[in-house]
């Protein structure tokens, strides 16, 4: 039988050779999403960078020029939004409806237009633009939009197929890079860009979370956001401040996401007459923004990272920081402008967490002030476990775990009675409705994204 062994390893090399054409995909996939998240976390690194400088110039320039923001910041609103609309139109609000956008179609022509390198870079020059004059923006879902583009791009250069989870991976490193919270960045794709959540997807998300984390750990280290809490609240505290918190959070939060999804779509007659004229809008809005900075002595600008850390770690802020703050973030998301919601949004539940200290003096403020933090986080974007982790990430606030939780899953629920529709996912309709090219109520194709 001397064919036989010729034959066995003419089947055995047959065998390798399929092995190896199947392992070959899957390999320009891993190192696509690896040198996708490293890739992404030097550019959120670099975007961290270039906002706080935009902020330092405007409050060296506030400093110098008490009152230039009253002219400068509404021109500058005016300004960005006319842009957006002649150039960038799908780099207009937060980004992370974009992403929720592209997920959702099948059409890769979609994801192209979304997620493009160009849109990206021009996402990232004018949200900078926004904090150089003082916007009430975050940088966190410019991140999201900008690395799931970063993701793509990676994707099509290597030719592998571009699918939902590659999104989802791009938009969750994202967070994980912005934020410095790997585990937040996977509960965020968990629970907002996974519609389903499939098991296939969780070690793509995973990995590039673990890489675009350790980028920006390498590089920038082992820091926390807003100061760390040490302290603990005594259990009859907590059955106390936990509901309180979360049922202003919950009616806040929700109250916001009704005023903006409602102004979104343009139905109803209030918000068709505002969007009449978008670019004058956009300068009144600035001009409400300025005022709201100027009033609180520079409190309201910007992320707002600085006066939450201040409150986290017990200091004092005037008591209308929270309000104004909501004020000041709600006329900047309703322009429309590249920006998040994220940062201000911590920082409007800082706010909140500073009024309830009023009401627990007994109690630890950095502790109270984090509880409110969550609380009006969840009623905004409806995230209970995104905004537990993302907090206790960026406070080191461990010993708080099971207070932020119960505040949290109140607030999610109340928000949902004041407004049913969940934040993103109603700012990603008229995106998936540009797309599919179905009828848009009047005025919708200039909603604002946050």
């Amino acid at each position: 039988m001397p064919f036989f062994p010729d034959r066995a390893r003419h089947l055995l090399r047959l065998h390798a050779q399929r092995n190896a054409s199947d392992q070959w995909p899957i390999l320009k996939r891993r190192v696509a999403t690896a040198a996708g998240a490293v890739l992404l976390g030097l550019v959120a690194l670099a975007f961290a960078r270039a906002s706080d400088m935009a902020q330092d110039v405007f409050g060296h320039a506030v400093a110098r020029w008490p009152y230039a923001p009253l002219v400068a910041t509404p021109l500058a609103f005016a300004a960005v939004v006319w842009a957006t609309r002649r150039w960038a139109r799908d780099a207009r609000g937060s980004g992370i409806p974009q992403v929720i956008a592209a997920g959702r179609s099948a059409d890769e022509q979609v994801t192209t237009r979304l997620l493009s390198l160009g849109t990206a870079a021009k996402k990232l020059v004018l949200t900078v633009t926004m904090l150089l004059f003082g916007a009430s923006v975050g940088r966190e879902g410019p991140s999201v939009q900008v690395s799931a583009a970063i993701m793509v791009a990676l994707h099509r250069m290597l030719r592998v197929p571009i699918t939902a989870g590659v999104l989802i991976a791009g938009g969750a490193a994202g967070v994980a890079a912005a934020f410095n919270t790997p585990l937040a960045g996977v509960a965020f794709a968990i629970e907002e860009l996974a519609a389903a959540y499939e098991q296939r997807v969780a070690i793509l998300v995973m990995g590039a979370v673990m890489i675009a984390g350790m980028v920006s750990l390498g590089i920038a280290g082992d820091y926390v956001y807003f100061g760390a809490v040490h302290q603990t609240l005594k259990l009859h505290r907590v059955l106390l401040l936990a509901p309180l918190a979360g049922l202003l959070g919950g009616v806040a939060g929700g109250l916001f996401t009704r005023v903006v999804l409602g102004f979104s779509d343009g139905r109803a007659g209030w918000a068709r007459a505002l969007k009449a004229r978008p670019v004058l809008f956009a300068g009144l809005c600035g001009l409400v923004v300025a005022a709201l900075g100027v009033g609180t002595s520079g409190a309201t600008w910007g992320t707002g990272y600085g006066a939450t850390r201040t409150l986290v770690e017990g200091g004092e802020v005037s008591a209308w920081f929270g309000p104004a703050k909501l004020m000041a973030t709600l006329a900047t998301t309703l322009t429309g402008a590249p920006g998040g919601i994220f940062a201000p949004s911590l920082a409007i539940g800082a706010g909140f967490g500073n009024l309830l200290t009023g009401v627990f003096p007994y109690s630890p403020p950095g502790a109270v002030v984090v509880i409110g933090m969550v609380a009006y986080f969840v009623g905004v974007v409806r995230a209970p476990f995104t905004a537990v982790i993302i907090v206790s990430e960026t406070t080191a606030a461990r010993g708080l775990i099971l207070p932020m939780f119960a505040a949290a899953l109140i607030a999610d629920w109340v928000s949902a009675r004041v407004c049913q529709e969940r934040l993103y996912h109603g700012l990603a309709r008229p995106f998936v409705a540009e797309t599919e090219g179905a009828p848009r109520f009047p005025g919708a194709q200039s909603s604002s994204s946050s």
